[in-house]
């Protein structure tokens, strides 16, 4: 178990898709452009591919990311951040505001 203080470390912003391309080599991984209302975008690489039939439908949609921790390379390409989804067996689902907001809002 993590105790209160440590859930609050967790930053959950929401983030605006710019792009989303397959990943070369990965049947599963994708690319992802988001805006975060910060200067650049940030890339963040995803498994998500098995659960959209095609990239381009998530672009202009926004999701819940984890967004502070720490940068991790996949598959050689530099991920800053992670996808928050809920899932189980083969049963997906994005996590999205209800309602349009602006990128970089934190959840609470």
């Amino acid at each position: 178990m993590i105790t209160i203080d440590e859930l609050h470390k967790i930053e959950i912003k929401i983030g605006t898709i710019l792009s989303a391309v397959n990943v070369p080599k990965s049947e599963k991984l994708l690319q992802l452009s988001v805006d975060f209302g910060e200067d650049v975008p940030r890339q963040i690489i995803s498994g998500i591919s098995m659960y959209v039939s095609d990239a381009e439908e998530i672009i202009g949609k926004q999701f819940a990311f984890v967004t502070n921790i720490e940068p991790r390379t996949i598959f050689s390409l530099e991920s800053n951040g992670m996808l928050f989804a809920v899932g189980e067996g083969d049963s997906f689902a994005f996590l999205t505001p209800h309602h349009p907001v602006s990128p970089g809002t934190s959840a609470h």
